[in-house]
């Protein structure tokens, strides 16, 4: 009895001396992948075709057709990434004090994020590029959560600005060099090079300010695309029936507003050029580095942008397609190669898919569902069959870069309903809309006027269930 418990003892001691990539495959703890999230900024749907490194992710993993955010607005909607939780439920309604921006983030939510539980399980986590509206480099502030933080609030331009490389101030001028997203490249490089030899899981966000207005391009990249201009798609310059009263009454655009548009476009392309090279660059280095295998790339956006449809100039904040369905694009271990999937999925569930991945069992206040069975192709039986859209009109001050005039279309506060085949809104002054996308699927003709009350009556329910969900609720509210 004593030989065998000493034989037991020298064979565990033994064991335990060995490297875990020497054990036999099947004693070998589970690696826990690493996670790249790509995040931009106003990119929508028009532009991935200008994105060869992002289509080149699209052959080779998953692309969600039915991603939505919780609001065509960058504060709330980066607000619901990082906590996995609705606007009514994580407090940044806009992106401005007193009830939106980087103000409001640090006094509720930003406390209990995916990085801050990717960090409390081992991870290295590191943040590149845009946080929130209001955030300052020269503060020195660096939010909780991250081991690394290189993050700017004065990006926009592409140049000119201030990055806090882990609280203390760098400033950046004019050259080739300084360009804001070739920065962030080299950055992100670089700490996936450290955390490759580390050995540690890591988890790195970069977030572009392009294409945000004013779409800065890289200078090699200012002269692309030569005569591009705005998709004429079947919205584009469409007056929609039955419009609520934010949207009704608006004539045709005119030469000088396409012409205006055409321009923005084209330099909107050219500004993601840089966005696309750095995805490039990355996958690049972690296929040198053999981490390709055991890593996640995701490639997304905060929230879309329309270009003349129905008569708006170029902006964001609506209920609309072109404003609230963005890309979503994963590669990674399992996910089948050239593969898309229908099933809706919302910001709000990329917090605790980051969790699952790293083995973290999200908190019960997350409203989100993790995607880790659409990554593996699979949909479960109870997924949602609806998405919650919430907006909360702006004051947009003068110092707001997202500040949006009404002929780019300001609407009032709404709520809504996304499904796969039906769009519902409910504004705050009582106007209501609802589009069969089925057979309206520009959202042109508003047939709300059309449903039988207890078609009416059905959808509000809905609709009350999920803006007073909360955790565990908010799943159960969003299926049949």
């Amino acid at each position: 009895m004593r030989l065998a418990a000493l034989t037991l003892l020298a064979v565990t001691i033994a064991t335990a001396s060995v490297a875990p990539d020497a054990l036999p495959a099947s004693h070998r703890p589970p690696l826990r992948p690493n996670i790249i999230f790509v995040l931009t900024d106003d990119l929508s749907w028009n532009l991935v075709q200008y994105m060869p490194h992002v289509r080149q992710m699209q052959r080779e993993g998953m692309t969600f057709t039915n991603y939505f955010v919780t609001d065509s607005l960058c504060c709330p909607s980066r607000a619901s990434i990082f906590s996995g939780r609705y606007p009514h439920n994580h407090g940044v309604l806009t992106n401005t004090p007193p009830t939106g921006g980087f103000a409001a983030f640090r006094r509720g939510a930003e406390a209990e994020t995916f990085a801050t539980s990717l960090q409390g399980s081992g991870y290295r986590t590191s943040l590149m590029g845009k946080y929130l509206n209001g955030y300052e480099a020269q503060g020195g502030y660096v939010a909780p959560g991250w081991s690394n933080w290189q993050a700017s609030g004065s990006g926009y331009r592409g140049f000119n600005y201030v990055l806090s490389a882990n609280g203390h101030a760098a400033r950046f001028g004019r050259s080739p060099r300084a360009y804001l997203t070739d920065v962030l490249r080299r950055r992100a490089k670089a700490f996936v090079s450290r955390a490759a030899r580390s050995g540690r899981p890591f988890l790195l966000e970069v977030a572009s300010f392009a294409p945000h207005r004013p779409s800065t391009p890289a200078p090699r990249d200012r002269h692309d695309f030569p005569g591009l201009t705005v998709p004429r798609d079947s919205a584009f310059d469409a007056e929609p029936e039955d419009a609520p009263a934010w949207l009704r009454g608006r004539g045709p655009l005119t030469e000088e507003q396409v012409a205006a548009m055409d321009t923005e476009f084209r330099k909107r392309a050219q500004s993601v050029q840089a966005v696309d090279d750095l995805v490039g660059q990355v996958r690049r280095l972690l296929r040198a580095r053999g981490l390709d295998r055991n890593t996640y790339v995701i490639f997304s956006s905060d929230n879309g942008y329309h270009m003349g449809q129905r008569r708006l100039l170029a902006g964001k904040m609506t209920a609309y397609d072109s404003d609230i369905r963005v890309p979503l694009i994963v590669v990674g271990p399992g996910v089948p190669a050239g593969s898309t999937t229908d099933a809706l999925a919302e910001n709000v569930d990329l917090a605790p898919t980051f969790m699952r991945l790293a083995g973290v069992t999200p908190p019960p206040w997350v409203d989100g569902q993790g995607l880790l069975s659409l990554f593996q192709g699979a949909v479960a039986s109870h997924w949602r069959d609806t998405v919650l859209v919430e907006h909360h009109h702006p004051e947009t001050p003068n110092g707001d870069p997202d500040r949006q005039t009404a002929s780019s279309g300001n609407p009032p506060s709404y709520e809504a309903l996304r499904t796969a085949s039906e769009l519902y809104v409910e504004y705050v002054d009582g106007e209501r809309e609802w589009y069969d996308l089925r057979s309206d699927p520009d959202e042109l003709n508003n047939r709300y006027g059309e449903l039988q009350p207890d078609e009416q009556a059905g959808l509000h329910s809905r609709l009350v269930a999920l803006e007073a969900c909360r955790g565990a609720s908010c799943r159960r509210a969003s299926t049949p």
